[in-house]
């Protein structure tokens, strides 16, 4: 990426969602403000108070008191924290990551106070939907888009979500998808892999639209002959604890071995990639919630592991269906299961599959997402 001109605007990076909280937003702001840090801008990162930091930050962090919530409480104080600041601001490039800051914004952009002289976002895919069908939050939302000098999503399929609700944002939008993080590593199968039985693994939250259900009851219905040494492994925290409760009372009827391994640190992923053979998650839409992308398929791929997921949201994006992964319709229970009989009865398929999605995990980077939401030169639109 070519350096930004000397004398650009410092770039701040706002967030509510940010290390050591876990999930996908977190990953994608940080990975971004350390890419943008790396090609020469100066960055500064807003986020949550934390005393959990990274030593290879190549940018400060200004911690805010702030719970990393989108309650009025968590607003409030982010917007005297933006208010306080608001002549440094305005000569600075703001950089709103996800849709906790841009609610705040929204709110802040009639009063005059808050003109930065470049204004750029990143939707993810659910906060297009919410936004949509909240009457006033929808007109909010149009004039931030309105207002904003680029605007990214990860997918194009999040890109076309925006258009149709948005059409502000038309000539505005950059793709930016998501890559591996900096740190990830992929970990010797030979060294980790123990059994004879066929692991499936989750990695993702306990939540409804992350599907762990649908998956468990498509296994369920395997042939007893793939189901005999099966383990399901379930890896992620309990976000919805009804769904946890259903979910383990569902897993207790089931003939074959369900463990549920909570929330496991970064660097333990690998190791956990390495002793499956298959990874699944089968998202699906959840009210006004879809799956904008999932940088877990990426990760799966990245160790050679066959995926099975959902045709949703941005997924089709991340797996490629019949290269990387095999991907069927939510509303097809039976060609899940069918997907799952298949790659589990199927070695030669599997390890196509699993070296297709090593090449696969690797085409993007984090710089040239950088370089497309950030760069000096002129907008590559959608």
């Amino acid at each position: 990426m070519r350096a930004p001109p000397i004398g650009s605007p410092p770039l701040c990076v706002i967030t509510h969602e940010f290390f050591p909280q876990r999930g996908g937003i977190a990953t994608f702001a940080e990975e971004m403000a350390r890419a943008a840090a790396r090609a020469g801008h100066a960055v500064e990162v807003w986020a949550p108070q934390t005393r959990v930091t990274k030593a290879d930050w190549p940018f400060p962090i200004r911690h805010l008191p702030l719970a990393g919530t989108h309650n009025w409480g968590c607003q409030m104080r982010l917007a005297r924290e933006l208010l306080r600041d608001r002549r440094r601001l305005r000569q600075s490039s703001i950089y709103l990551a996800e849709p906790g800051p841009m609610l705040v914004w929204m709110l802040l952009q009639f009063a005059g106070a808050l003109r930065p002289r470049r204004l750029v976002l990143t939707v993810h895919g659910s906060e297009v939907l919410r936004f949509a069908h909240h009457p006033w939050r929808r007109r909010l939302a149009a004039c931030l888009f309105a207002r904003a000098d680029r605007i990214s999503t990860l997918t194009a399929f999040t890109a076309d979500l925006v258009r149709r609700h948005f059409p502000e944002s038309e000539g505005k939008l950059v793709l930016t998808p998501g890559a591996l993080r900096s740190d990830f590593g992929v970990a010797p199968r030979a060294a980790t892999r123990k059994g004879a039985g066929s692991v499936v693994l989750t990695v993702g939250r306990l939540h409804p639209r992350k599907g762990q259900l649908r998956t468990l009851q498509a296994l369920q219905r395997l042939p007893e002959a793939l189901r005999a040494g099966l383990e399901y492994r379930v890896v992620g925290t309990e976000s919805d604890p009804g769904y946890a409760q259903t979910l383990r009372a569902e897993a207790a009827r089931s003939d074959f071995r369900v463990t549920f391994w909570g929330d496991v640190p970064d660097a333990e992923l690998p190791a956990i990639y390495a002793g499956a053979d298959v990874f699944a998650l089968t998202s699906i839409q959840h009210g006004h919630s879809v799956e904008g992308f999932g940088l877990v398929y990426l990760e799966a791929s990245a160790q050679g592991l066959p995926v099975v997921a959902h045709a949703v949201g941005g997924v089709s994006e991340a797996v490629a269906d019949g290269q990387t992964g095999l991907l069927v319709p939510p509303d097809r229970p039976e060609d899940l299961t069918a997907a799952f009989a298949r790659v589990l009865a199927d070695g030669a398929l599997r390890r196509r599959l699993g070296e297709e999605g090593r090449r696969w995990a690797g085409r993007t980077s984090w710089a040239a997402s950088a370089a497309a939401l950030f760069g000096p030169g002129p907008i590559q639109a959608l």
